[in-house]
């Protein structure tokens, strides 16, 4: 048997920073070379950043790309760096297109990849010895979902390679290579391989982690060999990426793991049998450095539901403020438990001094509410101030009112209280360059439940892809974890209302959220016909209902902020439904009794 120390460094990228991902990536294959790594293995795409987009159409950004991975090449030495980056096919080679980037010009940069954008490969560079020694090129492209892979990458062809690093065969494969059995792993198991090395830039969705496991310990039984599994961590605009890199040996027993949610350098130490591949087999390395054996570190505890979400928000908010340039935040605090749930993120994310709470009551504002959002504040710590909206209601009451006969209907003097505050919340950001974030969850998106330019104006929707009844669930894990009421109970408890007109609450617009979640779990996440819907025992006048709201809604949503994916299917680049559209599947119910 021959020891084969592994490192995977889960790493948080940002798209578009090649220099500082290169940076990152020196960081870690020296850490890796101090703990005295055999081989170290970096994120999907680690040099640009996943997903770059269409950052990939321009040729500066893909010759920058090749430099910085050759910057990282020339920094190795025995051990054997795998770094994902975007390989240009037909830019001569990998050294002459990064040799040619670095140190000229734009101009000269652009010459370097101009005429093959459009060849493009998502690529893991083998890098030791102070130069790229291979290249593996993604051979399954996922186009679905949240991924485009299609639009900018050339799938990899030609005959599988092994690469012999310390004396063991081993495979590469890229994320979605990894997802099917007719991917490569297989093959490289049974051409000789005794460990796969799989990286990737995995999205977070609840129950994503366990899925993982199962794939793992599937393709292990299949291929017949270890599989090493290392994922990006971090957030990237709608996405948040959970870590939890992880090593599991032949037999299929989880030999490490490394955390969700930050940054980790996973070391272990396997024992594989060297063997002779019948694939084709290229030396890498036989240098190995003198090192004492390593004792295997404790697997960490799998997360709750409710921890899971809570720190992929924690973490989504914070990568997408601290990226883009934002340190302070504004939330208008209503005392309700979805604004209470938001400031509680952004608060762990940001820090208190960071946190600012706009309470804005209007006249219909209980005084519960009031006192709710004061108690939250200070819980927190957070700066908040008052800024009642009854002079400027009563001065836009009175304004319309004199164009139009009869006054203003109820709804839209309801929704002129919203877009009141809204205008308020986005002064306040001009002022101070503080980002609005907004308070709407998944359950409100998905209806319709809000006002176009007011509750929904803002930079980040922090919680839009939360069910209300998974929010109320939050704030009793968040209460948990501080062990005293962070969120005021009487938050919890009291019925959930807009307050926007007297004795308001939402069961008055929408059936009640204990109802209406599991229906959008089916109509949106599954994307069950309305009939289906009603055979689970749901009253078809409330499915056919739930589902003309879900699709009359769509207008608003495409004008909704970005917010973090905590699903399998997230309104955005999950769901990408026309705004005019005319289909509509409800009437095949009308024949179908409801079941008893």
């Amino acid at each position: 048997m021959t020891c084969l120390r592994v490192a995977m460094c889960q790493l948080d990228t940002v798209v578009g920073d090649v220099a500082g991902n290169a940076e990152h990536v020196l960081a870690g294959l020296a850490r890796a070379e101090e703990e005295g790594a055999d081989l170290v293995a970096f994120p999907e795409l680690a040099i640009t950043g996943y997903p770059p987009e269409d950052l990939l159409l321009k040729p500066a950004f893909l010759a920058d790309n090749l430099a910085a991975v050759s910057r990282v090449a020339a920094a190795t030495s025995s051990c054997v760096a795998m770094v994902g980056f975007v390989d240009v096919v037909g830019a001569d080679d990998l050294g002459r297109a990064a040799a040619s980037a670095s140190g000229a010009g734009a101009q000269s940069r652009e010459a370097a990849v101009r005429g093959a954008p459009r060849r493009l490969r998502n690529a893991v560079a083998l890098c030791a010895g102070g130069g790229v020694v291979a290249t593996y090129h993604k051979r399954l492209l996922p186009n679905y979902g949240v991924f485009d892979e299609d639009r900018w990458f050339a799938p990899g062809s030609g005959p599988l390679e092994l690469f012999v690093i310390g004396g063991v065969p081993v495979g590469v494969s890229v994320c979605e290579d990894l997802w099917f059995p007719d991917g490569p792993v297989v093959p490289l198991g049974r051409g000789g391989a005794r460990l796969v090395v799989n990286v990737n830039a995995s999205p977070f969705s609840v129950g994503r982690l366990g899925e993982r496991r199962d794939l793992l310990r599937t393709r292990v039984a299949e291929s017949g060999c270890a599989i090493a599994y290392v994922n990006q961590v971090g957030g990237q605009d709608e996405l948040v990426f959970d870590g939890g890199s992880m090593v599991i040996d032949r037999s299929g027993e989880l030999l490490a793991a490394g955390p969700q949610f930050r940054e980790a350098l996973v070391v272990t130490d396997l024992e594989l049998e060297p063997g002779a591949p019948s694939l084709y087999a290229l030396p890498v390395t036989a240098a190995r450095p003198e090192r004492l054996s390593r004792p295997p570190e404790p697997v960490p505890e799998p997360l709750s539901e409710e921890a899971e979400v809570y720190e992929a928000l924690v973490l989504g908010t914070r990568d997408y403020l601290t990226k883009n340039g934002f340190s302070d935040a504004v939330i208008g605090l209503s005392g309700g438990v979805d604004s209470s749930l938001v400031a509680a993120i952004a608060t762990d994310a940001l820090g208190a001094e960071h946190v600012h709470g706009l309470s804005m009551p209007s006249r219909y504002s209980s005084e519960g509410s009031r006192t709710d959002a004061t108690a939250l504040a200070e819980a927190l710590g957070i700066d908040l101030r008052v800024v009642p909206i009854e002079p400027a209601h009563r001065a836009l009451l009175e304004l319309i009112s004199s164009s139009m006969e009869g006054g203003l209907p109820g709804l839209t003097d309801e929704n002129l209280q919203s877009r009141i505050r809204g205008v308020l919340l986005m002064a306040v950001s001009n002022a101070q360059g503080w980002i609005v974030l907004t308070t709407g969850n998944k359950s409100e998106l998905a209806t319709g439940y809000s006002t176009l330019y007011g509750d929904s104006a803002g930079g980040f929707a922090v919680i839009k892809d939360v069910p209300k009844t998974l929010v109320y669930r939050l704030c009793r894990y968040r209460n948990a974890v501080a062990g005293f009421e962070l969120v005021p109970r009487s938050v919890l408890e009291k019925p959930p209302s807009a307050e926007l007109r007297p004795d308001q609450r939402d069961d008055q617009s929408l059936p009640p959220y204990d109802v209406l979640d599991p229906v959008l779990e089916a109509l949106v996440n599954l994307d069950l016909p309305v009939a289906d819907v009603v055979d689970q025992g749901y009253p078809p006048d409330l499915v056919e209902r739930v589902a003309r709201l879900v699709d009359v809604a769509e207008y608003k949503r495409r004008q909704s902020p970005p917010g973090i994916r905590i699903s399998a299917k997230a309104f955005g680049k999950d769901r990408r439904m026309p705004i005019t559209n005319r289909y509509r599947d409800h009437s095949h119910v009308e024949a179908r009794p409801c079941p008893t």
